[in-house]
């Protein structure tokens, strides 16, 4: 059965969408802006997503001992995890989109927060999260080329150093 909720916590509600979906396409956008395999619509749709299940969760059932409104958020979490999956890429030895995959994965809590009506929480973790994909990121540049690291990424070991695709016919699939 649903619960009979108020005008006032409908809109309440409401707002809790609209700043889940703000905060999650701030973050999109800075990974649109550097032309990252998840931008601002899928980061808006994350967060917004998590806004919603949170907020169904916490006020659309009731029901006396046999409901528990952490069960559908705590989902989130692992839920997430498959469309995270989808981002990081293997080419060649190299892994391309973790951090990508990482703030979906922080945009879905972000969107978790909003929609328990956390938001202080929820903007703070926005910034924190901006701080990290960006400054932080011109940090780890200056250090590589002060350092003299190797350039940026993962390396997968491979058992064989010869390159997999010699000798392999072109119309082969």
């Amino acid at each position: 059965m649903n619960p009979e909720l108020t005008l006032d916590t409908e809109i309440n509600l409401a707002i809790r969408l609209t700043v889940g979906l703000v905060l999650g396409a701030i973050i999109g956008f800075e990974r649109e802006l550097h032309r990252q395999p998840a931008g601002f619509r899928t980061h808006s749709l994350v967060s917004l997503g998590a806004a919603l299940f949170t907020v169904v969760s916490a006020f659309g059932f009731i029901g006396g001992d046999l409901v528990d409104p952490t069960r559908i958020a705590a989902q989130i979490v692992s839920g997430i995890g498959f469309i995270g999956a989808g981002t990081i890429l293997q080419y060649r030895g190299h892994i391309r989109g973790l951090t990508t995959a990482a703030s979906l994965w922080s945009v879905a809590a972000i969107g978790t927060a909003a929609g328990a009506g956390l938001f202080v929480v929820a903007i703070v973790g926005t910034v924190l999260i901006l701080v990290i994909l960006s400054i932080l990121d011109r940090v780890e540049a200056l250090a590589r080329r002060r350092l003299q690291l190797p350039p940026e990424g993962y390396v997968l070991p491979r058992d064989n150093q010869s390159d997999p695709d010699e000798g392999m016919s072109e119309d082969l699939p």
